[in-house]
């Protein structure tokens, strides 16, 4: 490219980016243009001061028009079949005239940040299809934050008209804990004919689940997946009652033959009928709705501390005292803790 179409590209690009305030991209969202809605996600993403003023923004008028959605967690460890699954149950939805968005948490490369994982190249089939919306978000080394703003994009997706939010994990542990508080129904892949040490399984996910699908189930594998779910099933009935009176289901299905695909959309509206005629989705959105304001309260916080010169160089400081031992990292965040009390005192 020579100077002068390099020239006319970076000032047709800057003219883009300068279209973009909170009141065309809203118009844009509420048009149901996929074109906006991916720019106010790269928004929210953005670290730029400037992006997340318009980001902030756009979420308040967004907000009002949020919460009409049913919101799925999916998770389950790699090779349990999440994108598969993913990709027939959206197929399911979408000939039922849903539109469906899908909020996917990559792993990311430690080297570039990128994602690992192309989502829309896993999910070649339901990325061509209209009405289904495909995100990847690379989780980066700040997983609390990809969830922040995962849940923010939920509020721009329902805000365009999306009827089912699916958002899937890089696997079970800490991004399954942080997903099932910005969820109404959390559903666990298993797979048969492996224990809890291969998948990694822990009770407190199982505890989690309002739903476990033993995945790959066709060919050789069926009775291996029923029995996997009996099991399952009756280890569930050990738990303690959860609040909503809901009794988690054990489901066999195949993504690849589509075999009870549909009976796992069942359970989700059961689930979601019960929970309406009782009060209780209402009511645990409230409660993850107050989980997330302290995140981000306390997310703010530890950053505004970090940024301020004062403390970066108080910081530094304590690192070297903790290389060369005469302090544990321990006593390193006592010592920090103090000065800001301290500070935040004297002011």
């Amino acid at each position: 490219m020579d100077e002068k179409n390099l020239n006319r590209w970076l000032n047709s690009r800057k003219a883009r980016k300068a279209a973009l305030t909170a009141d065309t991209l809203f118009n844009g969202i509420q048009n149901q243009s996929v074109k906006d809605l991916s720019q106010a996600i790269t928004l929210l993403e953005s670290t730029l001061e400037s992006d997340q003023k318009i980001a902030k923004k756009l979420i308040s008028k967004c907000l009002p028009y949020s919460g009409q959605s049913i919101r799925i967690g999916i998770t389950g460890v790699p090779g349990v079949g999440k994108s598969t699954f993913i990709e027939s149950f959206g197929k399911l939805l979408h000939n039922e005239g849903k539109k469906v968005a899908v909020l996917a948490i990559d792993p990311s490369s430690e080297v570039s940040g990128g994602s690992i994982l192309g989502d829309k190249t896993r999910m070649e089939e339901i990325s061509t299809l209209p009405n289904i919306f495909i995100r990847p978000t690379p989780s980066g080394k700040s997983l609390g934050g990809v969830a922040q703003k995962t849940r923010e994009a939920i509020y721009l997706c329902e805000a365009g008209g999306f009827d089912v939010i699916l958002i899937e994990t890089v696997g079970v542990g800490q991004s399954s804990t942080m997903v099932h508080s910005m969820v109404d129904f959390f559903l666990l892949l298993m797979l048969s004919g492996a224990g809890d040490e291969l998948q990694g399984i822990k009770r407190g996910i199982m505890e989690m689940a309002d739903s476990l699908v033993i995945t790959k189930a066709d060919g050789d594998n069926l009775e291996k997946a029923k029995k996997a779910a009996n099991e399952y099933k009756n280890a569930m009935h050990l738990f303690p009652p959860s609040e909503n009176n809901w009794i988690p289901k054990s489901i066999i299905c195949s993504a690849y033959t589509n075999f009870n695909i549909d009976l796992v959309w069942d359970t989700i509206q059961q689930f979601i009928k019960h929970n309406q005629e009782n009060g209780w989705l209402e009511h645990n959105r409230q409660i993850q709705d107050n989980y997330w304001f302290e995140e981000s309260v306390r997310e703010t916080l530890i950053q505004h501390f970090l940024d301020n010169p004062t403390s970066k160089e108080f910081i530094k400081d304590l690192k070297l005292q903790i290389e060369q031992k005469s302090i544990s990292a321990i006593q390193a965040a006592d010592i920090l803790f103090n000065q800001l009390i301290n500070k935040n005192g004297s002011n």
